[in-house]
């Protein structure tokens, strides 16, 4: 059988089967542990380890030999997997010492340590349902989450560190939970931890997270109409967030609870101003800090917490007009002074206790790493690539990577993996680069770099892309084509658009262009383009889209259409269409609605069609809060449309998806159909915001080229 690219896609898992992930590096720098898979399409991932004096790899934990290495998933390790994007199965996550001798893993709610020289595993003795484990910095204990408690497993045994009643089994119907990071952490502020050890390895920082306030919705199972709908709760735009406490536990019993929000400032309307606890770290330093947000996002803190006496206070205070983005990394303590973002001639740029350090120019998209003297950033001075450099506190920058790509790292004390997707090759490469600083007893010096084997499958198309810059805008655009030459007008056009804000698609990586090719491939002249709102290209593009997801992107996806048309003679104008998922679902259906005259055909898949019923903190970023910014709302809500559809439209939703909910199509097919407009739509069964599914992903593709060539009169070549 000769795969086509939907089934290669699909089975595949999106080509992330096989490949190197999740690395740990030895602060000596003689080993890296990383989890892959065994072949190009085997999702299973087990725990291997790279020896970077002689190249070998070998494996530590294989995840079949424990036993059902897929595992019968409970409710909430199925949301915590969707909020993480995660698709693989075996071993997803895991924790190592500093010196990498030790490895604590979750395989099937069940808790696990491996010598890592030996491989020797053994099993803790838990409760069940475990997740996050973490050592102490003894590396003797374990800490993890089971449930809605906290709790820790180690050479005394398995114990209860925290739960809401002080029961070993509190009531599995808790709203109340320790331990576990609340929704819009782990969806919109990449947080997914709800505690945190100091270094001692007697206390810890623990979040207490009440889902009470939030609005229950339930995800129904239409398949199934014996099955009781799931209940989830949802923090709707405009509505209230879960109820976020702190406190430190000391494994003696002692608890301190921290008053991080009700005894601090104020908002105008006399209410806590934070809302938000974005990140938290203990660690080395004598006390434990947080990050926070107020409501709107304008305003940004760091406050301190006395460890004896749970006294809060602000060290640091950012303000914006706009938002304050949360910039991974940072703030982050280097050598006892504070590292912040800033902005500085629309740049996001790095300040070392207030000082400016990094250039103009260079968009600082996260900070990796920092050590006495300079930090390692991920960024650069043009959106389609991510570079890695090296900035010194005395404003000297030296570029790690140069290849056009994608570059990402993880950097240690004893060396770093460096991460590489470029057009040059399909997939990414994953390098090894021991620290200069490190010595080795073999020849080289111990420096040789080391490739770290993938067993990622090779597509079966090669992604063929003309980059642009077009309009006076200059936006990222890029060209695929169908091989061979083709007459003027005789293309029919695809826009493949995300556009929206935190996600980029003209990226200079083949496997960012997969899809997109394979559409092209199909006969179309395939255009995907970045406009305003989506990010690396400074806070000012970024803020386009204040108050206004609509006119500004769907703007500007017209304007490439029309000026890479003067460059592409053979696009056929009269034969438009549009696709896209999530925000792109919502750009595909509103380009179709408000653009009939431009736009013949869309496919909106999971899209957001009414803002309010999306979550607080990534809505509310951008479209204020819905009480007092209601104008904002309507200007980019979808629903007032529905009578201006002319064109067709294919609506598609997963009906298990809990981030973007069915309701969203659902609320739009009714508005169409009361005002007498023929669409289609697609429900998805079981299916969730990532449709990691193989028939679904392969099938979705299949049916979505039906409905192009339908919809826009092509014959089936």
């Amino acid at each position: 059988m000769i795969d086509t690219f939907p089934r290669q896609n699909a089975r595949t898992r999106r080509f992330t089967c096989g490949a190197p992930r999740n690395f740990s590096i030895a602060a000596d720098g003689s080993m890296v542990l990383f989890l892959r898979s065994a072949s190009g399409d085997d999702a299973v991932n087990s725990l291997w380890a790279l020896d970077t004096a002689t190249g070998d790899e070998r494996i530590v934990v294989d995840a079949r030999a424990l036993g059902d290495a897929e595992g019968q998933l409970t409710e909430a390790e199925k949301a915590r997997r969707e909020r993480a994007r995660e698709a693989g199965g075996g071993i997803v996550t895991y924790t190592a010492t500093p010196d990498t001798s030790k490895a604590c893993f979750v395989l099937a709610g069940r808790l696990y340590v491996v010598d890592t020289a030996s491989g020797q595993t053994t099993e803790l003795t838990t409760p069940g349902n475990a997740f996050d484990p973490q050592f102490d910095a003894t590396g003797n204990n374990v800490a993890y989450v089971s449930g809605a408690t906290l709790r820790m497993s180690g050479p005394d045994g398995d114990r209860l560190v925290m739960s809401e009643d002080g029961s070993d089994m509190p009531d599995p119907e808790s709203l109340v939970s320790w331990g576990s990071a609340e929704f819009v952490a782990a969806e919109e502020m990449g947080r997914g931890r709800g505690y945190w050890w100091c270094s001692d390895g007697e206390r810890l920082l623990v979040e207490r997270v009440d889902a009470s306030p939030i609005n229950e919705w339930h995800i129904a199972a239409p398949v199934d109409p014996g099955a009781a709908p799931r209940s989830i709760r949802y923090p709707q735009a405009g509505s209230a967030n879960a109820a976020v406490d702190l406190a430190i536990i000391g494994l003696d019993g002692q608890r301190i609870d921290i008053d991080w929000r009700p005894g601090g400032p104020r908002n105008a309307e006399g209410e806590p101003l934070w809302e938000y606890l974005a990140s938290a770290a203990w660690g080395a330093r004598q006390n434990p800090w947080l990050v926070v947000q107020s409501r709107d996002q304008k305003t940004l803190a760091v406050l301190d917490i006395d460890a004896d006496s749970g006294q809060v206070s602000e060290i640091h205070r950012q303000t914006d007009d706009a938002w304050v983005e949360l910039i991974s990394g940072v703030p982050r303590w280097t050598n006892g002074r504070l590292m912040t973002s800033v902005l500085v001639d629309d740049t996001v740029s790095l300040a070392l206790d207030g000082t400016v350090f990094s250039p103009a120019g260079l968009q600082v998209r996260r900070v990796l790493q920092s050590s006495n003297d300079a930090v390692v950033v991920a960024g650069g001075y043009d959106a389609t690539e991510t570079q890695l450099f090296r900035v010194s506190f005395d404003g000297a920058v030296t570029a790690i990577t140069e290849e056009p790509g994608v570059h990402s790292a993880v950097v240690g004390k004893g060396g770093s993996v460096i991460i590489s997707a470029t057009m040059a090759a399909p997939g990414s490469t994953a390098t090894f680069l021991r620290s200069a600083d490190q010595p080795s007893d073999d020849d080289d010096g111990g420096h040789e770099p080391r490739v770290i084997t993938s067993h990622r499958e090779q597509p079966v198309l090669s992604p063929k892309v003309a980059f642009h810059i077009a309009t006076e805008q200059s936006i990222n655009a890029a060209v695929l084509l169908p091989e061979g030459d083709h007459a003027p007008g005789s293309l029919p056009v695809l826009l493949d658009p995300y556009g929206g804000p935190h996600a980029l698609r003209v990226q200079k990586a083949q496997s960012a262009m997969y899809a997109s090719q394979w559409f092209a491939d199909q006969g179309f002249a395939v255009i995907v383009a970045d406009g305003r709102g989506t990010p690396g290209r400074g806070p000012a593009w970024e803020r386009a889209v204040q108050g206004d997801l609509a006119a500004p992107v769907l703007d500007d996806q017209v304007a490439v259409l029309h000026e890479l048309a003067t460059q592409y003679p053979q696009f056929d104008l009269t034969r438009v269409a549009i696709r896209g998922w999530s925000f792109g679902g919502y750009l595909a259906a509103l380009a179709v609605l408000q653009r009939p005259d431009v736009f013949h055909a869309a496919i909106a898949g999971a899209p957001v069609t009414e803002w309010r019923l999306y979550d607080t903190h990534y809505t509310e970023r951008y479209l204020g809060h819905p009480a007092t910014d209601a104008a904002a709302y309507d200007r980019s809500s979808l629903l007032p449309l529905a009578a201006k559809l002319t064109q067709p439209l294919l609506l598609i939703h997963g009906l298990a998806d809990d981030n973007v909910v069915a309701a969203h199509t659902l609320q739009l097919s009714r508005a169409l159909l009361e005002s007498g407009r023929a669409h289609q739509v697609l429900p998805l069964s079981g299916v969730t915001h990532m449709t990691p599914q193989e028939e679904v992903a392969e099938n979705l593709l299949l049916l979505q080229v039906d409905f192009l060539r339908s919809s826009l009169g092509i014959q089936q070549p």
